[in-house]
Parts: C-alpha cells; sequence; structure tokens
C-alpha cells in the first residue's frame, strides 16, 4: 500500500467539500461526532456513491457540529451528482436543506410537496403530529401565562 498515495487522497477528498484535517493518521476516535459524519460521507463520496441516505445525521451533536454537517450536506448538494435523502424530525434543517418533502406516520404517507409548495406552518404541523402538537402548543401558553413564564 503506498501509505503517501493514501493519505493525499484521503485529505484532498475531504477538502473537496470542506473538511480540513491537519493529520490523516488521526484516529477516527478523537474526531468529534460531527467529524464522525462529515468523514463518512467523504468516504461515501470517494467509493462513488449516487445516493446518500442521511437518517439523523446531526442527532446527538452539538449546535457547530450540528452547522459543520449541515454546510457539508449543503456542498455535496450544490455538486448536483449525488441525491440525498435526508431524514429527520428537526423542521428548521429539514427547510435549510430539502427542496422535497415526503412524510410518514406510522410508515404510511401522510403528505408530500416541494419546498415552493408548502408552508412552513404546513411542513411543522406534518412533521410534528399535527392536531397533537396544537394540543401541547396550546398546554404550554397555559402553563406560561398559569406562572407567568
Amino acid at each position: 500500500l503506498d501509505d503517501k498515495k493514501m493519505n493525499q487522497i484521503a485529505l484532498n477528498e475531504m477538502q473537496k467539500i470542506g473538511i480540513k484535517l491537519d493529520d490523516p493518521h488521526q484516529s477516527v476516535g478523537t474526531l468529534s461526532g460531527g467529524q464522525r459524519q462529515i468523514l463518512a460521507v467523504a468516504r461515501a463520496i470517494y467509493f462513488g456513491a449516487r445516493i446518500l441516505i442521511l437518517d439523523e445525521p446531526t442527532s446527538q451533536l452539538g449546535q457547530k457540529q450540528q452547522m459543520e454537517v449541515l454546510k457539508t450536506i449543503m456542498t455535496v448538494r450544490a455538486r448536483g451528482d449525488i441525491a440525498i435523502i435526508f431524514i429527520t424530525h428537526n423542521v428548521t434543517q429539514a427547510q435549510l436543506i430539502s427542496d422535497r418533502f415526503t412524510f410518514l406516520s406510522l410508515g404510511e404517507v401522510i403528505g408530500i410537496g416541494t419546498k415552493e409548495n408548502l408552508e412552513h406552518d404546513e411542513i411543522r404541523r406534518l412533521m410534528a403530529g399535527g392536531v397533537e402538537m396544537a394540543d401541547l402548543e396550546k398546554e404550554i401558553d397555559y402553563y406560561r401565562n398559569e406562572n407567568k413564564i
């Protein structure tokens, strides 16, 4: 194996999607959760992925790491040669990343649409459970009003 060549390829491919790594020998175990997610995306791209299925890629990450992962996803999306299926429960992230939406509940499709034809409130309602979410918001408002929060 050509260690130098492998390291250079790894560094070049990571740089293409915004990963700045000083030491290609750095153990994966020392990378942050966000860096690990980004590295997994870079690896998939290098090996020719045509579709990325990202299931809650920002869960368990801090705010900065979430933004780094989202930036990487947007960079990959801008390339235009890889389809991305982004699975999330985060409305803000869904709207930032997505151009088309499919909403599922208990394995059934409950809504579909595009960024252009779905309003924020409709996306939120479909993602959060609709009527149940409205009921919870009423309860929270009641709690706030009663306790002067």
